[in-house]
């Protein structure tokens, strides 16, 4: 089976390849902030295409409102 150049790599398949990154001394713990910490990533990203971001001034401005 061979993936498509545009096809997006399976859940399965990023779990593995970060499981498989890991030392094999590392903890459940550990194995599963690195498994978070790449979901989160992959949402930033997919946000950041879709233009659901703002820049870093408006970020600033935002976090300025929230504290007043």
């Amino acid at each position: 089976m061979t993936a498509k150049v545009d096809e997006k790599p399976s859940a399965k398949s990023i779990l593995r390849e970060v499981i498989e990154a890991q030392p094999d001394d590392a903890s459940y713990e550990e194995i599963m902030r690195e498994l978070a910490f790449e979901r989160m990533v992959e949402r930033g990203l997919a946000d950041a295409r879709a233009g659901r971001s703002v820049d870093h001034e408006e970020a600033l401005r935002r976090i300025r409102a929230w504290r007043n």
